[in-house]
């Protein structure tokens, strides 16, 4: 039963790490996003 607890525990606390990994490289690529954005705009002008 200690296991099965502990291997709970740890599969939670990689799915939580995952989550915060994907929406911290979620935000880098929204910002790259908008730079490329900025910088087209700049280049119509």
């Amino acid at each position: 039963m200690r296991k099965v607890i502990l291997l709970a525990v740890l599969a939670a606390s990689l799915a939580s790490t995952a989550c915060n990994t994907v929406s911290g490289a979620g935000k880098d690529v929204k910002s790259a996003g908008e730079a490329v954005t900025s910088t087209a705009e700049d280049a119509k002008k």
